[in-house]
């Protein structure tokens, strides 16, 4: 039974990837949850995406697994090369193996299809109202609940609510109202991304692509990772170059002499692969630094990217955001009082981001070295199984949000 009071009305501000596990995380509690999305209509941007066990253990447990799960690859390792010969210098199991040893699968999932799981099972849910085409404003704190101010059409609206939830992106409106929160800025960072029908009858070898695995390829200058999609017959690629800010968006079309210049040393095969790849899309990447505050009294929580958008090199942008999502419900869900749950879900949440950002940090390091350094590490991983590789993701892949406390 849905109660609708104020009382137990979270409002949401925005709907992609952690606007909406926000909300079904919330409604499966017992709250009366509102969405509201700035877009007219919803729609994912960009293209793959990989869920490691700690978030796919989140999504089985909101019954969105089930219903992505047919379109969803579960890739049999990450394999590191070297981009000069594409030799492997390093490899993680996944597969069965990460499914036993981190109790859920690794999995690579177009965007769209997984942000199509969420809003259907948001949609089949008692108690969450999706509203498009509403833009949050601002928040102000009344005695016994929180206001948000939006414009939809034009014109400004004002819900009622115990608690607002940004879930509002990298570019956060809702972050201006935080005190002590960080600002977004760019990393110095370019993202390429673009997407290679695969025809098995024309596997050539021009790069290991037909290959049932998340293929990470290491430059100084660069780093292409690359996986499957839709059941293998689509390949993802993502990558990352040294670059100039774009400006605030999430992409725009690119032309590859751009990357095919910061690849001009790498081996040929990777070039010919990014010539046949286009069109590429590019988008600056931004971080928020996660030491600053993300809650403001008892009125909002931040999540995912308004909170610490981090680059994409420990691949857990969407699994973090997930991650708040369950944990901030679990705690609200708790507690009749909202300030002391938020002031636990910041001193719960902080520590576990900032390991992730650092992890994400090493491997910028790591994988953009050259010279000794990347000779160094190269050797150092020829020399590491691929299970005592996997143990040092342990504390990654193996949390469980309701053990975290």
């Amino acid at each position: 039974m849905v109660k609708t009071g104020t009382e137990r009305t979270i409002v949401i501000a925005g709907a992609g990837i952690a606007g909406l596990a926000a909300a079904l995380c919330f409604a499966r509690r017992g709250f009366h949850v509102r969405v509201f999305e700035q877009a007219n209509e919803l729609q994912a941007v960009g293209a793959g995406i990989q869920l490691s066990p700690n978030a796919t253990r989140i999504l089985a447990g909101l019954g969105v697994l089930e219903r992505f799960a047919s379109n969803a690859v579960q890739p049999q390792a990450i394999v590191l090369r070297e981009s000069r010969r594409l030799g492997e210098i390093g490899r993680v199991r996944l597969g069965d193996f990460a499914e036993r040893r981190w109790g859920a699968p690794y999995l690579a999932i177009h965007r769209a299809d997984l942000h199509a799981a969420l809003a259907q099972a948001a949609h089949a849910t008692p108690g969450i109202e999706l509203n498009l085409g509403a833009e949050a404003l601002e928040v102000e704190t009344l005695r016994d609940h929180v206001r948000l101010i939006l414009k939809t059409g034009g014109r400004e609206q004002t819900v009622n609510a115990r608690l607002v939830v940004g879930a509002d992106g990298v570019w956060s409106q809702l972050r201006s109202g935080v005190a002590g929160a960080a600002r977004s800025h760019f990393t110095g960072l370019i993202a390429w991304r673009a997407t290679v029908p695969v025809d098995p009858d024309q596997a050539d070898g021009t790069v290991p692509l037909h290959d049932d695995c998340v293929s990470a390829i290491l430059d100084s200058e660069f780093h292409i990772v690359a996986y499957p999609l839709r059941g293998g017959s689509l390949f993802n690629l993502v990558a990352v170059t040294r670059g100039r800010e774009l400006g605030q968006g999430w992409s725009e079309a690119a032309s590859v002499e751009g990357l095919q210049k910061a690849l001009a040393r790498a081996d040929r095969r990777l070039l010919q692969l990014v010539s046949q790849a286009a069109p590429w899309t590019r988008w600056p990447l931004h971080c928020v630094d996660p030491a600053g505050r993300w809650t403001e009294g008892g009125a909002v929580a931040l999540i995912g990217d308004a909170a610490h958008a981090m680059t994409p090199f420990a691949a857990q942008g969407a699994a973090m955001a997930i991650e708040d999502a369950a944990m901030l419900a679990h705690l609200v869900n708790r507690s009749d009082d909202i300030p002391t749950a938020l002031a636990l879900y910041e001193k719960l949440r902080r520590p576990r981001v900032t390991r992730v950002a650092r992890r994400g940090a090493l491997n910028r390091f790591v994988w953009h070295a050259g010279g000794p350094v990347a000779a160094c590490r190269n050797a150092a991983l020829s020399f590491m199984s691929p299970e005592r590789l996997a143990a040092g993701f342990d504390w990654l892949y193996g949390f469980d949000v309701e053990d975290g406390e």
